[in-house]
């Protein structure tokens, strides 16, 4: 076999679904993403501004790029049955988030697939692995490496997979194969993500303000959740998955076989009791979600997130128990009982 083709071997071996290899080169949507960046879609997100000359290029993360290996890992698990997920005293948190944080177990199969390269190549090369943190534009990586299309959802979509994986790229100073192509858009006259979007945060095909989506505003954003947009969050405490959800290349979804995606107590991660949540101190916090995506969210955010829950809850004509507004009260977090009115 080929490097290359031994390369996308072990890497489906370590369960890697999607391998694309394109050739380290200038980006093509750059330009989208500056427009993007001058009209404000990125929020407080501050640091995609500094990191904007990198994207630029590859080569500006790795001198001496040649390649860049896409990679795509399946996280679908279950759906959520919809007695649960309209439930207002649960709450809602996005798949990605159910099991053990996906930065560490794909950075070690990335780590693998690194060593792997250099006993083949029989040198020593160059190379950098990401996992949804390194200044790179990695759905056009992936889309030159044939593993998807940009949907009208600003997701990368697969015809097999649909969007429920994860991207990981390595850059390499190994002039490998390239022989994908870009698969077309295949999106068509649909519009059941934009049209489902419970703030409106898509607001044009392939358009994404992040100061209305419920990802951002639960994780992102440190500061209180705008009064407006509250009512429209639901009982949704991290992240956000309905566009996914209703996207019909979705529909076939097969459950991953990677067990750490999945949640160790089913519902109870995937979709927890709102007031037990609220009871969390900063040491349960911490002790609960330490090998979990959550953890980014912090206390603060989290707690913050569960009480706008719990606010829409009490709205739709429950009462909240007084030990919940008590204990709110006397939060270190302003932003909790802020975050009740």
């Amino acid at each position: 076999m080929s490097l290359t083709d031994k390369i996308k071997t072990r890497a489906f071996e370590l369960g890697f679904e999607l391998v694309g290899i394109s050739p380290a080169q200038p980006t093509r949507t750059v330009n989208f993403y500056a427009d993007w960046l001058v009209r404000g879609f990125a929020g407080e997100m501050e640091y995609l501004h500094r990191h904007f000359e990198k994207k630029k290029d590859p080569r500006n993360l790795l001198p001496g790029a040649r390649s860049v290996i896409s990679l795509g890992i399946n996280y679908f698990t279950f759906n959520i049955p919809e007695e649960i997920r309209q439930d207002a005293s649960k709450g809602i948190i996005s798949r990605y988030a159910w099991g053990a944080d996906y930065h560490d177990i794909i950075q070690r199969k990335l780590k693998n697939l690194l060593t792997f390269m250099k006993s083949e190549v029989g040198r020593e090369i160059q190379g950098k692995a990401y996992v949804d943190t390194g200044p790179i534009l990695e759905r056009e990586a992936a889309n030159n490496g044939g593993i998807g299309w940009f949907g009208k959802n600003t997701n990368l979509i697969n015809p097999k997979l649909g969007s429920w994986f994860f991207l990981a790229e390595i850059l390499v100073d190994v002039e490998l194969e390239y022989n994908e192509t870009p698969i077309k858009d295949r999106c068509g006259k649909c519009t059941r993500c934009i049209d489902a979007c419970p703030t409106g945060a898509l607001v044009a095909p392939y358009t994404l303000d992040s100061r209305r989506c419920l990802s951002y505003l639960t994780i992102e954003l440190k500061g209180s959740i705008p009064e407006d947009l509250r009512p429209l969050m639901g009982n949704h405490i991290l992240g956000c998955d309905v566009c996914q959800n209703v996207c019909p290349w979705n529909r076939k979804a097969k459950p991953t076989n990677e067990r750490g995606f999945w949640p160790k107590a089913e519902y109870l991660s995937a979709a927890p009791d709102l007031l037990s949540l609220m009871e969390l101190s900063d040491v349960e916090f911490q002790e609960r979600f330490k090998h979990s995506p959550i953890k980014r969210a912090k206390r603060s955010g989290f707690l913050r997130n569960v009480a706008v829950a719990l606010g829409n809850w009490e709205r739709s004509g429950n009462k909240l128990p007084p030990a919940v507004l008590t204990q709110a009260l006397r939060d270190s977090e302003p932003s909790v009982m802020e975050s009740l009115k």
